[in-house]
């Protein structure tokens, strides 16, 4: 298992098949149906703006994270207008801007992790956090923040096991029905800080 920064060339497709396959039911209301949704991240990826894994070669797994007001994931409106046509593309603005998370001074945003379902529960997650963890210390950061949904216990877990804590839950009742999920937590962890259970190297 390699660890590399930035998504190789070539790999933007395979990059938002493991987002899509990790996020998709989140925001499937936003940019549904898969076979636009899929293309239109791949086209409009910032690539770096991701930490990878690669086993053989093969991306296996990626997190992305936000940082100099850009981040993973991009497409301006006049970009999802013009793929999702002006009426769709309408509806659609508002749902994507549900997701937007400003960084305070000091922070870097980290955008969740896209493991390989083959690979999951094997240490990928880790490798990752604490290569992102290694880029906002490059950077300065003070302190790495992230949201979990409620309804993804599993990722609320690793990142406590890395040392991250929760620091408020926003209740959004409004959005389960529309998008699944109906609390967020915002959780942070000082740069700096390893979690309590050391990397884990599959």
């Amino acid at each position: 298992m390699a660890v590399r920064r930035g998504v190789p060339a070539g790999a933007e497709r395979r990059a938002a098949e493991l987002y899509w396959d990790a996020f998709g039911r989140k925001l499937g209301p936003a940019l549904n149906p898969p076979g636009k949704a899929v293309p239109f991240i791949a086209a409009h990826l910032n690539a770096d703006r991701a930490v990878c894994a690669l086993l053989d070669g093969r991306l296996v797994g990626l997190a992305g994270y936000q940082l100099g007001g850009r981040a993973l994931t991009g497409g301006s409106a006049s970009d999802v207008l013009r793929v999702y046509g002006y009426v769709g593309g309408l509806r659609r603005l508002p749902l994507l801007a549900l997701f937007e998370r400003r960084p305070a001074p000091g922070q870097l945003v980290m955008d969740g992790i896209a493991v390989d379902p083959e690979l999951r529960g094997l240490g990928v997650g880790s490798l990752l956090i604490e290569e992102v963890a290694a880029v906002a210390a490059e950077q300065g950061c003070r302190e790495i923040r992230l949201d979990v949904i409620d309804t993804n216990p599993r990722a609320r877990a690793l990142y406590e096991r890395r040392g991250f804590t929760a620091v408020r839950t926003e209740s959004t009742p409004y959005l389960r029905g529309l998008l699944g999920f109906g609390a967020v937590t915002t959780m942070h962890r000082p740069v700096g800080t390893d979690g309590p259970r050391g990397p884990r190297t599959p």
